[in-house]
């Protein structure tokens, strides 16, 4: 799955601020969606939890729960 993420509370205007990655493909348990995302935007929440949450050591953080898509996986 490909998704946009950081490792450290760096500026924003910094290169490695925010980073393309690819994160294995989740999969849909209980009551969950898999959703192929084909929208995004950016909440300023989002800027916010950027410049006070690091992600644990050697793993990522993705943000943006603001997305439109298709159902993939129920």
């Amino acid at each position: 799955m490909r998704a946009v993420g950081y490792q450290h509370s760096l500026p924003i205007d910094d290169a490695l601020a925010l980073s393309d990655i690819e994160l294995p493909r989740p999969v849909a348990t209980g009551r969950d969606l898999l959703v192929e995302v084909r929208a995004v935007s950016v909440n300023p929440v989002d800027t916010k939890v950027r410049r006070r949450a690091a992600a644990e050591a050697g793993e990522w953080k993705v943000l943006g729960w603001d997305a439109a898509g298709v159902v993939v996986e129920a």
